[in-house]
Order: C-alpha cells, then sequence, then structure tokens
C-alpha cells in the first residue's frame, strides 16, 4: 500500500547526518538527490525522503505520503476521486521521468494540507 514517505526537516544537514547513521544498521543508505531533498532506501529506490521545512517559519510540516498501485487507471481514479471529495490539485496524472522511466503519478493535498500521491511503476 505504502510506496514511499516523506518528512519536512527544520535542519536538513543534521537530519541527513542523523539518517546517514542510524539507517546504515538497516541497510538503507542514501539513493537520490534532488538538491537538499535526500533520499534513503534499500537500492535500487529510496522509498523515505526528507526535505527542508518550507515555508521556514511554519509551525505546520507538510507529510508525503504515496500510495502504491498496480495500474496508471487507478491513479486516474485516485485523482478523479480526490478532485471530486474537494482535493486541493497539486499536480496532475502524468509520467514523472526524472524519478525513473514509467513512474506515473498524480498528487493532491488532504484536508490537513499534507501531500498525497498515488503512484505506478509500470510503463504503459
Amino acid at each position: 500500500m505504502l510506496d514511499h514517505l516523506g518528512v519536512q526537516c527544520a535542519d536538513t544537514a543534521a537530519s541527513a547526518a542523523f539518517y546517514d547513521k542510524v539507517l546504515e544498521p538497516l541497510g538503507a543508505v542514501r539513493i537520490k538527490e534532488y538538491g537538499p531533498v535526500i533520499g534513503y532506501g534499500v537500492p535500487p529506490e529510496p522509498d523515505f525522503w526528507i526535505s527542508p521545512l518550507v515555508p521556514a517559519d511554519a509551525g505546520f510540516r507538510e507529510n508525503h505520503i504515496a500510495f502504491r498501485t498496480d495500474t496508471r487507471a487507478a491513479v486516474d481514479a485516485f485523482f478523479a476521486a480526490a478532485v471530486e471529495a474537494g482535493a486541493e490539485v497539486l499536480h496532475e496524472p502524468r509520467e514523472w521521468p526524472e524519478y525513473h522511466p514509467g513512474y506515473y503519478g498524480a498528487f493532491v493535498r488532504d484536508p490537513d494540507g499534507n501531500n498525497v500521491e498515488a503512484v505506478c511503476h509500470r510503463p504503459e
């Protein structure tokens, strides 16, 4: 059900140093970095991400939760249901080749402001 999870950190460098050490005994390492956003996991793909707190002075920390599905049709259905439920659209369903070939996802905000995604890793 869960594909990956992302949390915001007040001090990304300190959090990265922490997770570099504590995840190593679990077999997890840094796998990808997009600027200050760091993805950890057991290779080949990350499933835990840390990123800077945005905006830096906000009290709310947006979480990112991604749900995995086996079909692109299910991603589309998730997106349609979220829009019908009144969710704010972050990104309509599409391929995200910068993540990896075949990555197909849609992103919305839940009622608490969290970034919720449905993703399919299979090419069409």
